[in-house]
């Protein structure tokens, strides 16, 4: 297997393919520079992408390319199959309790002070998002603002991906945890695929045995900061506008492609143990989940615990 490395989207990128070390090199290339180019077109940290003018245009129709149109689609598909819980109308939340700039900024300069006029649930609902299939057309209502950061790396690692299996007989695109599988290596019947201690990132916790597909986990200890004094982190329950409260430090999903597991890693966090398996049940997607709690136990069904085998 043939690997390159680069820094995109705030995070590190891992492209791996298996095939001709020349064809790969061409096919590492495609990738880099189209998750380069679609960052500049989600991140919500350039006043100058495309995500920036859709949030400037609240109340106004406005003119999305297609990716634009296709991930906002998808998103407001999954907002329905989660029952809200996936939000990306979260973002004036988001802000609100500091995350108003980059991960590597915020860690820099510190939280900005908790501002409480902007409350939560003080925008419309992410179902009042009007869209125009025909015409390309994305009708924010007036004074929403959405983020489509994870989402967004979902659906990039997976075109990726299938742009790279062009030049490859199996390949890989992890994007800071947003995975997406083509393929299988040579010799292997699964993708081996370690799953970090969130505890302790730099150490492997156990290694998921999966499909080709999409794999995604969200965790509350890579994206944590404190404001005030008041710890935070970037999984924003949009039922109350705060970070979300739970007994688990990540979840991971396993699904047919990379944005049903990216957004349901985020949905079966926030609805915690209680409710994970029957939203899971409910959106009548074909998914798998492994959560790990504060004491470093994995669980899921018995199911979904064979993916997984332990160190």
């Amino acid at each position: 297997m043939e690997t390159f490395t680069f820094r995109a989207m705030n995070t590190d990128i891992l492209l791996t393919a298996q095939g001709s070390p020349s064809r790969i090199r061409d096919g590492f290339e495609l990738a880099r520079r189209f998750i380069q180019a679609s960052e500049k077109r989600f991140t919500r940290f350039s006043d100058s992408s495309e995500l920036s003018e859709l949030n400037r245009s609240s109340g106004t129709p406005f003119q999305a390319s297609i990716d634009m149109f296709s991930v906002v689609s998808m998103a407001q598909r999954f907002f329905h199959l989660t029952r809200g819980l996936f939000d990306p109308s979260i973002l004036p939340e988001l802000q609100r309790v500091g995350y108003d700039r980059s991960m590597e900024l915020l860690r820099q300069q510190g939280a900005a002070p908790l501002f409480e006029f902007l409350a939560a649930g003080e925008h419309p609902s992410f179902s009042e998002v009007d869209l125009d299939e025909r015409r390309s057309l994305i009708l924010l209502p007036s004074g929403m603002s959405i983020d489509l950061g994870g989402i967004a790396k979902g659906w990039i690692a997976e075109q990726a991906a299938l742009m790279l299996s062009d030049f490859s007989s199996a390949c890989a695109v992890n994007a800071g945890g947003d995975m997406f599988l083509i393929g299988l290596p040579d010799g292997e019947g699964k993708w081996s695929v370690e799953l970090e201690n969130p505890l302790q990132p730099d150490r492997t916790l156990t290694t998921l045995r999966v499909n080709p597909g999409g794999v995604a986990t969200s965790s509350v200890t890579k994206r944590a900061w404190k404001q005030d004094g008041i710890p935070r982190h970037h999984l924003i329950d949009p039922r109350t506008g705060e970070s979300a409260i739970t007994d688990w430090l990540s979840m991971t999903v396993m699904a047919a492609h990379a944005c049903e597991a990216e957004v349901f890693a985020k949905a079966l966090f926030i609805g915690g143990p209680k409710e994970c398996e029957d939203i899971a049940h409910a959106s009548g997607i074909q998914l798998s989940y492994l959560a790990v709690d504060r004491d470093l136990k994995i669980w899921g069904t018995q199911k979904n615990l064979e993916y997984a085998y332990v160190h």
